[in-house]
This record gives structure tokens, sequence and C-alpha cells, in this order.
């Protein structure tokens, strides 16, 4: 046994056999949560609620079925949004939504996405803002990049943008107006 493990094992009062199904604890080390580069939302705009999580998929009756049929959702009809390249179809959870996506046309942005991951996947989340104007002018001056120069009109009728996953910790991120 590792010096740790055996602390932890006369800790808890188990030595012998069971010591070994015991989880070891390391005595002595503290841990702390990181901290994040950029400061928290200005008072300007508030951050809202997870609006939805899109999952691009390669058979979008195949997955809208799966939703509705399998696990008894209520989903949408599919909605093709040619501005975006995609259609969606969403999945009413209650709480949030789902949003399945697939291309549409061969520029589609999930094309290439697919294409990586053949079975699908998760593909970005969206989450509410009250003011997005607000939102991308701060978050621009904090280094924070944007896919598009301008919100777009998104699936729900209101203005969103995405930001760059490589400054959102490698998620793709939509901010949409709540």
């Amino acid at each position: 046994m590792t010096r740790v493990v055996k602390a932890a094992a006369l800790a808890l009062g188990t030595t012998g056999f069971f010591s070994r199904f015991q989880t070891p604890v390391a005595i002595g080390r503290s841990f702390s949560t990181p901290q994040f580069q950029h400061q928290a939302s200005s008072p300007v705009w508030k951050l809202g609620r997870l609006n939805h999580v899109a999952i691009a998929v390669p058979d979008l009756e195949k997955a809208s079925s799966f939703y509705r049929d399998v696990l008894g959702a209520q989903v949408s009809e599919a909605v093709p949004l040619p501005e975006h390249g995609v259609s969606v179809v969403f999945v009413n959870l209650g709480n949030t939504k789902m949003e399945l996506l697939h291309p549409l046309g061969s520029d589609s942005p999930i094309t290439g996405f697919l294409q990586k991951n053949k079975a699908g996947g998760m593909h970005h989340v969206c989450i509410e803002v009250d003011n997005i104007h607000a939102a991308v002018m701060e978050l621009k001056k904090k280094k924070i990049r944007s896919l598009s120069d301008e919100a777009k009109i998104g699936a729900h009728g209101k203005p969103v943008i995405f930001l760059h996953p490589k400054d959102c910790g490698g998620v793709l991120v939509e901010l949409e107006q709540a």
C-alpha cells in the first residue's frame, strides 16, 4: 500500500483486505476551483437560462423518431433555416429544449462536424441574455471572439450570435436574446 492509502485506511479505521476497496484520501492536499481569466458579466447585460443543447445528427427523421417514439418527448416538425445552413427540430424537455441539427446543403457548417463525428454529437449550447448587443460589445472588450460580426435571427425568431469555442473552454456557445 502507498503511504497515502495507508494513512487513509488508518483514518477510516479500515485495514487489511477491505482497505483495498476504500477510496484513497490525499492527506494535507487542498483543492480549489480554477479561476477564470475573464470577469463576470457587466451590469449592462445579464446571462439568463439555458435555452437549448444542440445535437448534430446524420439522420434527422431517425433522431426525431427516437426522441418522439422511444422516449415520448414532444418533437417539432423540421424547420429549414437556409441562412444558417441547417434544418432544425426541437425536442421539448419542459425545463429546456434540445435542438437537433441536420445539414441543409453541402456548404452547411454542420457538414464538417458530421464528417468528423459520423454518428453525430453535441454541437453547441445556447444561453439566453437579456441584451445581446450589450453582451457582444462587452465580450469583444474581453477578447472573446464571435463567429460573425453581428447577431443573426435564429430558429426562435430572435437575434443570436455564436462565440468562438477556443475562447469558451472548447465549447461552441450560442447567445440568444431572451
